[in-house]
């Protein structure tokens, strides 16, 4: 039987942004914190109903006017209660509101404050605004993705926005709750998503820096190699080929009816003639067949799937990887634990479901609770 969630009995407030916020909270919530977003009285564009947005799973939702007297002491009784503040404003604005890391502090001297920006909290950007786009485009990233000749591609914002923004702001988090145990005092993590991204990218830039990495097109890992890049099948599906090792690249070979000592890799015209013809190979097959042929091989040929398809595949169904509710499906919490399970908890909060016993838990009457409401502090 396994024991509490190894986060469980760590209390976080998050300051309702967009971007990797939403993603940070689910995380921490997955591992047993108990989360309370405090959401804005003024709706915010967001790019699905927040009832609806899995991310806000497992937490407890407020919403109060941070720009009032009462939002204020709403604010520093949540802080003063919690572990752990989250916040992805621009610079600046938690100190306006009088909610920066000054007067937490003095609020709550062991909290782990953390901020989470594009660009930082201090430089020449620090208060332009950006998205992961932008953020990716700024560090080498993105101008190394893609045909050469064409304009970089836009890839899903998993790379800035929740790699480099949510996950590493996690990590910070458990690094300084770690901290926290042997001095007992709290500290700010300036999470950075262009600094994240850019050592996401520690081993491309070493590589380049040995000479092993050139321009776009022409390296290991950027589709430029015919052993390492998508194919497009008989039914227009694709498969993914990733036979970079010599025993992989010839049992890709064997597999496809192909003699490996015909095929070498060693000068630009073999590459350019391998690439031709594993084109062709493919295109000849549909998806589905490519998939049988590779089964259980090691020459690290699968299939691309849609998400559908994904949560179907028989290896997300055996480890239970999704889970299905109230007709949607979300990727179940990670990582696994082998005694302190993480949980993907109850259903999306909507914003100012939990207004009433959140402010209970903090000490105000349901008659003080009343009056906030009809001030406009809280919804």
């Amino acid at each position: 039987m396994g024991g509490k969630a190894p986060l469980h009995g760590t209390r976080a407030v998050v300051f309702a942004g967009l971007g990797p916020v939403p993603y940070a909270a689910m995380l921490l919530a997955d591992l047993g914190c108990a989360v309370t977003v405090v959401d804005r009285v003024t709706d915010m564009a967001t790019s699905m109903p927040p009832e609806l947005d899995p991310r806000r799973r497992g937490q407890r939702s407020v919403v109060v006017d941070l720009r009032t007297a009462a939002g204020k002491v709403i604010g520093e009784r949540l802080v003063r209660g919690s572990d752990v503040v989250v916040e992805g404003m621009r610079p600046g604005v938690m100190e306006r509101l009088g909610l920066g890391p000054d007067r937490c502090f003095e609020v709550n001297p062991e909290i782990i404050y953390v901020r989470i920006t594009g660009w930082g909290q201090t430089g020449p950007y620090a208060q332009m605004a950006g998205h992961d786009i932008n953020y990716i485009g700024l560090t080498g990233a993105l101008l190394a993705m893609g045909t050469p000749g064409s304009p970089p591609p836009v890839p899903l914002n998993l790379l800035g926005d929740y790699a480099g923004g949510s996950l590493f702001a996690v990590v910070g988090v458990l690094a300084a709750l770690l901290e926290r145990e042997r001095s007992g005092r709290g500290q700010v993590v300036d999470c950075s998503i262009v600094e994240s991204v850019m050592s996401l990218c520690t081993a491309t830039i070493g590589m380049r820096d040995a000479g092993l990495w050139g321009e776009r097109g022409s390296n290991a890992f950027d589709g430029s190699r015919p052993w390492y890049r998508t194919y497009e099948t008989a039914d227009g599906g694709y498969v993914a080929v990733g036979a970079i090792e010599p025993n992989f690249f010839r049992e890709l070979l064997t597999r496809l009816g192909l003699d490996p000592r015909d095929w070498l890799r060693e000068t630009p015209d073999d590459i350019d003639r391998l690439g031709e013809k594993l084109e062709s190979v493919f295109r000849s097959e549909t998806r589905d067949y490519w998939t049988s042929v590779f089964e259980d091989s090691d020459a690290c040929v699968t299939p691309v799937l849609s998400f559908a398809e994904a949560f179907r595949h028989k290896q997300a169904s055996y480890r239970q990887s999704v889970i299905t509710r109230q007709g949607r499906t979300e990727p179940a919490a990670v990582p696994r634990f082998q005694r302190t399970p993480a949980c993907a908890g109850a259903a999306s909060a909507s914003p100012g479901r939990d207004t009433q016993a959140v402010l209970a838990d903090l000490g105000f009457s349901r008659a003080e609770v009343d009056r906030l409401r009809v001030e406009g502090a809280v919804r």
